[in-house]
């Protein structure tokens, strides 16, 4: 008869001592101090650019990381489609406009009447308005940066073809950083802007002079807690959006 087998009687207790030592903090990670609230460094202005047209893309003139000046060019449709539309609504405007000055000489002839005139103005209107939107398309062909930052995420490849509303890419201002964070609630009495609080990054391990910049109108009543914005006394290179780590506030309970 075969005897059931018996589990090790020391392997859960070394298993058990592993698991410990990787969940245990890092030894250059400082534990976190009494007091110490959580931080998040993010952009002053972030956003995601999407297709405002449906069409294919060429070239992307933008890479993972580039920096780009505002109204840098980013990526370019294959446009031949929407520039032959605008061109065919510059040509109807001014056939319009053609048959709006020939009426209005007949109606001083008395050979139309006002209507015939109204008309012709009302056609000048609707094709004005039809060159205006082919023009407006047409510039869709281009995606520029609408400021000055640094390119986040690339969604799109070159010569793909997207849709209307594609997000293209990830765009976070390469200016001023903001620091978020929560406090409770009981600190609001002792809080004020321009506060100075001190900041302790992990990614850097270096800890950076701020001060608090806006304080929110609302409290979160579930959390007990009011949301904060504070902002680094100075520019500093080696600091980047989506770091994190712990601030210190005078005058605060531990």
């Amino acid at each position: 008869m075969r005897l059931p087998r018996r589990e090790s009687t020391w392997a859960w207790p070394v298993l058990m001592l592993l698991g410990f030592a990787a969940l245990a903090p890092a030894a250059d990670v400082p534990p976190p101090a009494p007091g110490d609230i959580r931080v998040l460094v993010t952009a002053a202005l972030e956003t995601t650019l999407s297709s405002q047209m449906n069409g294919t893309l060429g070239d992307l003139h933008a890479s993972l990381g580039t920096r780009v000046e505002k109204r840098a060019l980013l990526a370019q449709f294959d446009c031949a489609e929407a520039q032959a539309r605008a061109k065919v609504a510059v040509a109807e405007l001014g056939m319009a406009r053609q048959s709006l000055t020939a009426k209005q000489g007949m109606r001083k002839l008395n050979a139309v009447g006002d209507v015939e005139v109204a008309q012709a103005e009302t056609d000048v209107e609707k094709a004005t308005g039809a060159r205006s939107l082919a023009v407006t398309q047409a510039g869709y062909c281009q995606v520029r940066a609408p400021f000055a930052a640094r390119i986040a995420k690339v969604y799109v490849k070159p010569f793909q073809t997207v849709a209307e509303g594609t997000p293209l890419f990830d765009l976070v201002s390469d200016g001023d950083l903001k620091i978020r964070l929560n406090v409770p609630s009981p600190w609001l009495a002792r809080l004020k802007e321009d506060m100075p609080i001190q900041v302790r990054l992990l990614e850097t391990g270096k800890t950076y002079p701020a001060h608090i910049s806006a304080i929110n109108a609302r409290v979160d009543a579930v959390a007990q807690t009011i949301e904060l914005e504070a902002r680094f006394d100075e520019a500093h290179a080696d600091v980047r959006p989506g770091m994190s780590g712990v601030a210190q506030l005078p005058g605060t309970p531990p």
